[in-house]
């Protein structure tokens, strides 16, 4: 369905009025104020930290770094027109009244005595544990890359560090070079997020190292906006990109680093830069507490976000398997605010009202060329499922103007969400 951008508009800020908090700590009596432990100071947990303490809720937001480096618009520093410090928000900004901020790393969980024991030692009590740990790499799941191969065949998959060396090895490459990206299967971070990454690395490419190539090595048939990434390609770099899917030798059974070589179903190919996206799972402490099954994600309810597994822990962000709703900054940040509305009626004694939640996903091929797709969800049966006709893709065959348009949502969408997590 082609995405009804004025519909999109009017549902989002109905959204925003229905899962806003107001941003003024409101005063509650002893016994509706909760105390909520927030692990992980992301999108996810920021937000709720944030929305739980103008609630009047005491919170404790855990964080190990001190600042957050958001992985949204990392592929544009890739692409060479934006830089890491534009991206990296110190999470002492996050703080508001009502929160105290922890950078420790979690390391231990005890549902029974409702704790979470820090790395330092300090054990913290809470009425409400509310995981926000992101993502890990699964380094066991692709024969020949792990954390070592990770500094040679970067994935770039945590903004940061490695988001600096791929950007090395680009720079470096010498025209004529072959980039090679290996997306995953689903579920994982970020769905579009390999194809923008092609997108904006040709972008840099194609001004900087014209006769250069991209190859994705893919392990799906598909991918998420497809015909809109291939259009752009076409638009605006023909010939320099190729989508191999599993059915043409696209999947990569191993990987050699010290080759910069990726074994797949049809025979190897070396690459001179290797971008090399492993499958994911929920973060360690999800695991630790118990949270996590055998996909490697956290099974929780659609309205609450509490855990299937452990009564009590709260799982958001691209960790959590609510449903049909897929692992995004704007999910996140969405199910930060349910979240938040939900344990407030829970400690007021109310019953958590069942929510509409809108994701809506920027995607860019050039500075001025973007497109979006976008999903409305609701719970049924306790799981968030999609309403049909109510979201949709960004329209094929746009003109210029409005592909830049688009571009500019991006950005805006970008400066509110970060001003809305990270900015006291």
């Amino acid at each position: 369905m082609t995405l009804d951008r004025r519909r999109l508009i009017a549902s989002g800020a109905a959204a925003a009025v229905a899962a806003g908090v107001a941003a003024a700590p409101r005063t509650l009596s002893a016994q509706d104020r909760g105390r909520v432990v927030v692990v992980g100071g992301g999108f996810g947990g920021a937000t709720a930290a944030r929305q739980l303490a103008g609630l009047g809720h005491d919170v404790t937001l855990v964080e190990r770094d001190a600042a957050y480096v958001t992985c949204p618009f990392s592929n544009a520093v890739l692409g060479g027109f934006d830089e890491m410090p534009a991206l990296t928000f110190p999470l002492t900004q996050a703080v508001t009244e009502g929160i105290r901020l922890v950078q420790d790393s979690a390391i231990d969980v005890d549902p029974v005595s409702r704790t979470l024991t820090l790395a330092a030692g300090e054990v913290l009590a809470w009425d409400r544990l509310v995981l926000s740990p992101g993502v890990d790499m699964r380094f066991d799941a692709l024969p020949g890359y792990d954390a070592a191969a990770a500094e040679v065949m970067p994935h770039a998959w945590k903004a940061g560090p490695q988001t600096a060396i791929l950007q090395n090895q680009l720079a470096q490459m010498e025209d004529g070079g072959l980039v090679v990206i290996a997306p995953p299967a689903n579920p994982f971070r970020c769905p579009p997020g390999p194809y923008e990454r092609a997108s904006l690395i040709a972008h840099y490419l194609s001004k900087t190292k014209p006769a250069s190539r991209i190859l994705i090595l893919d392990a799906k048939e598909t991918f998420s906006k497809q015909p809109l990434f291939l259009e752009a390609w076409d638009r605006l770099y023909p010939g320099m990109i190729e989508f191999r899917p599993p059915s043409l030798g696209g999947r990569v059974v191993s990987v050699d680093a010290a080759t910069r070589t990726l074994e797949t179903d049809f025979g190897d190919v070396a690459a001179s830069v290797a971008n090399v996206i492993p499958p994911q799972r929920a973060g360690a402490i999800a695991q630790v507490a118990g949270v996590m099954d055998e996909t490697g994600w956290c099974p929780v309810s659609g309205i609450t976000f509490e855990s299937d597994l452990v009564p009590g822990i709260h799982v958001i962000g691209d960790a959590c398997a609510p449903g049909a709703m897929p692992k995004s900054a704007f999910s996140a940040n969405a199910q930060a605010k349910v979240l938040a509305l939900a344990l407030d009626a829970i400690f007021r004694g109310a019953t958590p009202q069942s929510p509409k939640l809108i994701n809506v996903c920027y995607s860019l091929a050039a500075p001025d060329y973007g497109f979006t797709v976008a999903g409305v969800y609701r719970a049924v049966d306790g799981k968030l499922s999609e309403i049909e006709d109510a979201g949709g893709l960004s329209a094929l065959d746009a003109p210029a103007d409005v592909r830049a348009r688009e571009a500019d949502y991006a950005r805006s969408w970008y400066a509110a969400v970060t001003h809305e997590a990270f900015d006291g």
